[in-house]
């Protein structure tokens, strides 16, 4: 008498086919490309892909980022010395707090619909599938980031689209979204996931935030070089270090 598969077996199936077709593609154009690479680029698809069907994590963070400017312009709406001073403060606190929302969906999503045993199945080295979601969160957070910068340049008649600042940005959300999406990893198998990774999260990218407010001041305010640029150094060092740890570290982080 035959049995039917299990569902993992058809999750896992499925998970394999929707990385195997993109990186059959991409290997096809792309021959200098290592496999490795390959497959980082198909679970990043993936994910793009997914998010553009839904829009339902993108819509949210943009829902979230209009709002929280909103507040903080109708807070500082009478006093525009503070407006010009805190807006530093107000473009990271929106950058995290949206981008928190990303994070926490990740891989929660693929984990409520049952398919992030089937990713882990595949056969791929794990540290692909870290990278492919981290650039997957990180492309989410910039065009968040874009948007929000398009925000505070109306409301608070700030000019905040220059070079060095995009520049701080980029490092500030690679940091973030490299770690979140390594401690998501982690937090996603908790009752309470939503409470915990912020809690996890936040001392662990303290030093990224702290260097990306304080550059971002010393450029907006038009400070020397001396004033921002250790700090720009301080971010490469630590997109550096969460790189590697995550890197080392996800295969671990991801057993339960």
């Amino acid at each position: 008498m035959s049995a039917n598969p299990e569902p993992t077996t058809h999750a896992v199936s499925a998970a394999e086919g929707a990385i195997a077709r993109p990186a059959r593609r991409a290997g096809r154009r792309h021959r200098p490309l290592t496999p490795f690479w390959r497959a980082v680029g198909a679970v990043a698809w993936k994910d793009l892909r997914a998010e553009m069907r839904s829009r339902e994590l993108i819509n949210s963070m943009v829902l979230f980022t209009f709002m929280t400017v909103m507040v903080f312009s109708l807070a500082l709406e009478l006093d525009k010395e503070a407006r010009q001073t805190t807006v530093a403060g107000v473009l990271w606190v929106t950058i995290v707090f949206a981008g928190l929302i990303g994070l926490g969906r990740s891989l929660a999503a693929e984990k409520d619909r049952g398919s992030l045993d089937a990713l882990l199945l595949t056969p791929i080295d794990r540290s692909a599938l870290f990278f492919g979601k981290m650039i997957g969160n990180l492309l989410f957070v910039l065009v968040i980031a874009l948007v929000l910068l398009a925000l505070l340049t109306v409301l608070f008649n700030v000019t905040l689209l220059k070079p060095l600042l995009i520049v701080v940005m980029v490092l500030g959300t690679v940091g973030f979204t490299t770690a979140g999406t390594l401690l998501s990893s982690m937090s996603v198998h908790a009752r309470a996931r939503e409470a915990m990774l912020p809690i996890i999260l936040m001392p662990v990218v303290l030093p990224v935030l702290i260097s990306a407010v304080r550059a971002s001041v010393a450029i907006l305010e038009g400070l020397p070089r001396d004033d921002w640029f250790p700090w720009i150094q301080l971010l490469v060092v630590a997109d550096a270090i969460f790189l590697a740890a995550g890197y080392g570290l996800f295969d671990y982080v991801v057993e339960e």
